[in-house]
């Protein structure tokens, strides 16, 4: 099962204790440890945090609880990683050790850098979400999403955020989720994310210091393998961030996880799988959003999903769907 660095619920019991609530009842009805209330290094079920959430949401009567937790964390929360994200070069660079070394505190969370599914141009989307077929608990993606916004406003100031895109109506009014992040609130939306300009990438950070960042990031490649079980999301997590960008290669993607070539092919098999069956999967997922959700040319389309040619996607189309990616588009457009 997957676990979660009981850091999340940093501000969990004040926040709790503010709106009138009993932490530690809510605690014993989620299933998790009172004892991972009070400190940040314990692993816990990422199941039983969601329910933490949703249980003391209900039961202080505040739709906006995971946002208010959210005003009560910081970057420090996350410990080495957060010293690698402060002393990065870029944004960019924040945002990709970020990616890669999340599942120290959350195996199964990923953190990508997307196209905007609007196609509006200078714009990306920083998605946030979990695997394929699980729920998005609400009161979570709350916390997420608002914990990311403050850590990057945190790190530049205010940076220009286009939107928030969520997959449920809030419980809250959208009012009071527009007050929060300064700008408006989309929901029925395929992914929780921020919509931000894509020059925030290149942005540069000061008081910048290399030596602790290099440090920083040994310690997280040390504690990264240990989570071997969770070996093909980080693959799924490193291609989804770098496809169109990088070559799609075993070796690009083990360089990013600090790993052999050889040694991410044994952790691979040993899941039951191979590379080239998780970059499939991973393109089939892009390709599909692209397709369902955006008008962007197929040309276009095929180069973000790092295929060579218009051809090669509309072989994939048919591989994967028995059908043209001309007529995916044309069906989802007859389905508005």
């Amino acid at each position: 099962m997957p676990q979660i660095r009981s850091a999340g619920l940093r501000g969990f019991r004040a926040t709790v204790a503010e709106l009138g609530g009993d932490a530690d009842s809510y605690a014993r009805l989620a299933g998790l440890s009172t004892a991972a209330l009070d400190s940040d290094d314990l692993l816990v079920p990422d199941d039983a945090v969601a329910r933490i959430l949703e249980i003391a949401s209900q039961g202080t009567a505040c739709p906006d609880l995971g946002l208010r937790i959210a005003a009560r964390q910081d970057l420090g929360m996350l410990g080495a990683l957060a010293l690698a994200i402060q002393h990065s070069p870029t944004v960019g660079d924040a945002l990709e050790c970020t990616s890669r070394y999340l599942l120290v505190h959350a195996q199964a969370l990923s953190l990508t850098l997307e196209t905007d599914p609007y196609g509006a141009h200078g714009v990306s989307a920083l998605t946030y979400g979990l695997p394929p077929g699980l729920p998005e608990p609400r009161q979570g993606t709350d916390l997420a999403l608002g914990f990311l916004h403050r850590a990057i406003i945190f790190l530049v100031g205010p940076y220009g955020l286009r939107s928030v895109e969520l997959p449920d109506r809030p419980v809250a009014p959208l009012g009071v989720y527009e007050a929060f992040f300064g700008a408006p609130v989309r929901t029925g939306r395929p992914a929780p994310a921020l919509r931000l300009p894509s020059s925030l990438a290149s942005r540069r950070l000061d008081g910048r210091d290399a030596r602790l960042r290099d440090l920083a990031l040994a310690f997280l490649a040390e504690q990264a393998p240990q989570a071997e079980n969770d070996i093909v999301q980080r693959v799924r997590a490193t291609l989804t961030q770098t496809l169109g960008t990088a070559q799609a290669r075993i070796g690009t993607v083990a360089d990013l996880l600090n790993l052999h070539p050889r040694t991410l092919q044994r952790h691979l098999r040993r899941k039951g799988t191979h590379f080239v069956e998780v970059l499939d999967d991973v393109r089939r997922e892009a390709v599909s959003r692209y397709l369902t959700s955006t008008d962007i040319p197929m040309n276009q389309v095929a180069g973000l999903v790092g295929l060579s040619e218009q051809a090669a996607l509309t072989h994939c189309c048919h591989r994967w769907w028995g059908t043209t990616p001309t007529d995916i588009r044309r069906k989802r457009s007859s389905a508005v």
